[in-house]
């Protein structure tokens, strides 16, 4: 981050959006470590990357145009997103920037790289949430990287007077086949024609953002409503909004899987709430009523303290827990009640007590002296 970040992406001070993320693409074929060999592109890559992080956020661009510096800018590479990698269950998931222009490099373009796969694969983020934010619904700011429909050429590949064409090696087949003479005779060998990725068909004249793809490596902000009631783990997914197709082919989905913070005073059992009270000894004897903060803004929730209540005893407030996925019922709290034992007594509270265990017929011991006390201290 010593660099001027405008110079690391090569773009002017008063450079719009799309003139950075532009620049950057522009670079980042140039700098990437799949097609530059000098010992330095991954480094200079990451210095690219930081800078892109900067200056493609909003936020952070005001504060380095006037500061100068952005306090933990480097490093994260996805302006607050939190991105987790599903290859396991989707198919193949992404590791950042670096690892999105991987694909966009191995993917099939005009001018013939292999093909690994024609339509978008499925994306995977984390979304953290407190439970409050569960408890009212949410509307919440994804940011990721991921290969974006080309805006130059609307996600066709096709540049100005292109047009997409049969191609001449393997005569749109999507195949050549090679013959190999051995001892047992020719043997031949059918692989994917590397003119045209194994499609059959290529462009004369790619569109030069994207190199005939149809998709550019791109930075992503979507808005995800987050529905009352989910529970951790549960996940939503975004029609369309993971990997683009090459082409135009069908988009992957974007998995956003949800994950509920722990809370300070509440805790979650399905639609249950369970929270805790405390309460004087003389409450828990002769019954009270405590109002607690609940789940929602503002919310007050009246516990009623039976008459006689014992210690870690649970009441059962219904009603007022957590509300139940789409749907308007909620389920009940469960506070769990702590009888607070003073630790101190003053001398009225002490003959009051004395006097209740005299008529209960219980033994107690008398009250010690301020030099009893001191005595005990020091043994």
């Amino acid at each position: 981050m010593a660099q001027d970040l405008y110079e690391v992406l090569g773009v002017s001070r008063d450079a719009t959006e799309d003139e950075i993320k532009k620049a950057f693409r522009r670079r980042a074929r140039e700098l990437h470590p799949d097609v530059n060999k000098d010992p330095n592109a991954e480094d200079q890559f990451k210095e690219l990357n930081e800078a892109y992080d900067v200056l493609s956020d909003a936020n952070k661009r005001a504060q380095y145009d006037r500061f100068g510096t952005i306090p933990g800018a480097a490093g994260g590479g996805y302006g607050g997103g939190g991105y987790v990698d599903f290859e396991d269950l989707f198919g193949g998931g992404f590791g950042g920037m670096s690892d999105i222009f991987s694909t966009f490099f191995g993917g099939a373009a005009a001018g013939g790289r292999p093909q690994q796969r024609s339509e978008g694969r499925d994306m995977g983020v984390g979304l953290r949430l407190t439970l409050e934010e569960v408890a009212a619904g949410a509307t919440k700011e994804i940011v990721y990287d991921r290969l974006a429909p080309c805006s130059e050429c609307d996600g066709s590949g096709l540049g100005e007077g292109g047009e997409e064409v049969t191609c001449q090696e393997c005569n749109g087949t999507g195949r050549t086949v090679t013959v190999q003479r051995t001892f047992l005779g020719d043997m031949q060998t059918a692989t994917a024609c590397k003119a045209c990725g194994g499609s059959g068909r290529v462009i004369d004249h790619p569109c030069e953002e994207c190199g005939g793809q149809g998709r550019v490596p791109d930075r992503q902000r979507v808005n995800v409503e987050v529905p009352a009631g989910i529970r951790d783990g549960q996940q939503l997914r975004l029609s369309g909004f993971g990997e683009a197709g090459l082409r135009g082919t069908r988009a992957g989905d974007l998995i956003v899987t949800c994950r509920i913070q722990p809370h300070e005073f509440f805790e979650r059992d399905g639609d249950a709430l369970h929270a805790r009270a405390n309460v004087t000894i003389t409450q828990a004897s002769l019954g009270a009523e405590v109002e607690l903060d609940g789940i929602m803004e503002g919310e007050k929730v009246s516990v009623r303290i039976p008459e006689g209540c014992q210690n870690e005893q649970v009441v059962k407030v219904k009603g007022f827990g957590m509300p139940r996925l789409r749907s308007d019922q909620r389920g009940d709290m469960y506070v769990h009640v702590n009888v607070v034992v003073p630790q101190k007594l003053s001398k009225r509270q002490r003959e009051l007590l004395e006097e209740l265990a005299e008529e209960m017929g219980e033994e107690v011991p008398e009250a010690r002296s301020t030099w009893q006390k001191i005595k005990d201290a020091f043994n």
